[in-house]
């Protein structure tokens, strides 16, 4: 069986199922969602018998979500064909400003020609999706939690696909319990910025980024925990 993490895309973007896949899982808690306030997941069949076995183990097991939070989810989907075109459009804006700023070394994003996957995704997608990853030339932790602890429209914070942008650096937060030798080797470098694009203007959104890799604030008090944690 093949089984499909489709998060990232939504099912605004892709369908798996339609390509071959025979489950579909998703964090509801991201896109589907989109408003950052539950946590849920969601788990789509491509049969009938294999939806009624894992029917009966969520029953068995209780993994089921509560009234208020089913409806959540519910209100999400209803608006999410327009979260993820607006993801879509402001995303390709701002890596394409990324990838002519003097400090960016590497910009990771689907929509972009250069990308090695962009032909495949755009076969199968109807979008490249709200997430930008990106490394620095100062190729340095450092320079990375300068940079994150800088902007003022993103928030720093590890979670993606809700209406407000979101900035993380991988080396210290989603990725911090891997070795960095193994960390490294995987590609995820240092410097290595991971954005969740949300709602807001794309024109503010790439200022802020703009002022946050020009300039170097030393009186941040999130870039002084990091440091710390370091």
């Amino acid at each position: 069986m093949l089984c499909v993490d489709n998060t990232f895309a939504s099912p605004v973007l892709q369908q798996p199922i339609a390509l071959g896949a025979d489950i579909v899982v998703h964090s509801a808690t991201k896109y589907l969602g989109g408003h950052s306030d539950l946590i849920a997941g969601v788990v789509v069949t491509k049969t009938a018998e294999l939806g009624a076995k894992i029917k009966y183990l969520q029953n068995a097991c209780g993994a089921i979500l509560g009234p208020f939070d089913s409806w959540l989810v519910i209100r999400g989907i209803e608006t999410l064909h327009l979260r993820m075109k607006q993801h879509c459009n402001s995303a390709l804006s701002i890596a394409q400003f990324l990838t002519t700023h003097p400090a960016v070394d590497k910009v990771y994003y689907p929509g972009l020609s250069n990308h090695p996957n962009h032909t495949i995704a755009a076969k199968q997608s109807s979008g490249f999706g709200g997430i930008i990853s990106f490394s620095l030339k100062t190729n340095t932790e450092k320079a990375a939690i300068e940079l994150v602890t800088s902007t003022q429209l993103f928030k720093l914070a590890e979670s993606l696909g809700g209406i407000k942008s979101l900035i993380s650096h991988p080396a210290n937060m989603t990725h911090k319990s891997i070795p960095a030798t193994k960390r490294r080797a995987a590609g995820v470098a240092d410097s290595l910025v991971r954005l969740s694009i949300g709602l807001e203007d794309a024109d503010d959104l790439i200022k802020d980024l703009q002022q946050a890799l020009d300039l170097q604030k030393t009186n941040n008090p999130f870039k002084q925990a990091l440091t710390t944690i370091n």
